[in-house]
């Protein structure tokens, strides 16, 4: 059995929807879920990363485990993980672990966790989200107008998809132990072309508004530390080399190039009618 936190996010419900689908017994894991919120014969356990004892039911009869970095004590949940029986651990992590490991040094402790475990592990380090534009989700449905920082700067933005289909081959697959894999789309664009991609996949016009540095740490301040703030905003506008560079990961695992952002926009227009 293969265990998913963060079972309902944009990463861990297209992983549980996949390897249900390849026959996988699974186990979907997150602070608010039903059995409503995945595939059938899928099973759901609530439970808070933040408090590891939670997770016992959930990785009773485990093999492996999908792993968020959530909550504070990564060495409680990994010897929850060992205690059960639990012997491949996948952990997604941030590409700035590798960049700016200072500003997310919360993300590079998972990490080193992961590796002293004793468990056999992989690490997938993703980029930047393209799930991130549905922050544009309501201002496109009222007002067609997304707004975001640095306008011309441009990331290589991942498909979280395209995150889950390597989480699932790493987590079915033999051969990925030790490593730790880059994830990015394809190519850099920058807020003004994904703006543009998204009116491309609604066949309407979407004004792009270009945020200050102010504006757009004040929307952050609301759901994420100062620090990991500052270490995102630093990304987005002043990115390093690395940063600014489409990886290759995704086809060295997946044999396929990773999917450009215009190909999630049209996937996902619905979420912006």
């Amino acid at each position: 059995m293969i265990v998913v936190t963060g079972g309902t996010g944009n990463v861990g419900r297209a992983l549980v929807s996949r390897l249900a689908a390849a026959g996988e017994a699974v186990t979907a894991v997150a602070r608010h879920i039903t059995p409503e919120d995945v595939p059938p014969g899928v099973r759901t356990i609530a439970a808070d990363l933040g408090r590891p004892a939670e997770l016992a039911p959930a990785l009773d009869g485990a093999t492996a485990l999908f792993l968020l970095v959530a909550g504070d004590d990564p060495d409680g949940i990994l010897e929850q993980a060992a205690a059960a029986g639990v012997r491949k651990v996948v952990l997604l992590s941030s590409q700035a672990v590798g960049t700016r490991p200072r500003s997310y040094a919360h993300a590079a402790g998972f990490e080193a966790a992961v590796a002293r475990s004793g468990l056999r592990f992989a690490v997938l380090r993703s980029g930047g989200m393209a799930s991130n534009a549905l922050a544009w989700a309501e201002p496109v449905r009222r007002h067609r107008t997304a707004a975001a920082p640095f306008a011309d700067v441009a990331l290589p933005f991942v498909d979280p998809d395209d995150v889950a289909e390597v989480a699932a081959a790493v987590l079915r697959q033999d051969g990925h132990d030790g490593l730790t894999y880059t994830l990015t789309g394809p190519e850099a664009t920058t807020p003004r072309q994904r703006a543009a991609a998204l009116a491309d996949a609604l066949g309407e016009p979407v004004t792009f508004v270009e945020q200050t540095r102010e504006e757009a740490r004040a929307q952050l301040a609301r759901f994420m530390p100062d620090a990991v703030v500052e270490g995102t905003l630093a990304v987005l506008g002043e990115p390093t080399a690395e940063e600014r560079t489409a990886t290759d990961d995704i086809r060295r695992v997946l044999g396929r190039p990773a999917a450009p952002f215009a190909a999630w926009a049209a996937r996902n227009a619905s979420a912006f009618r």
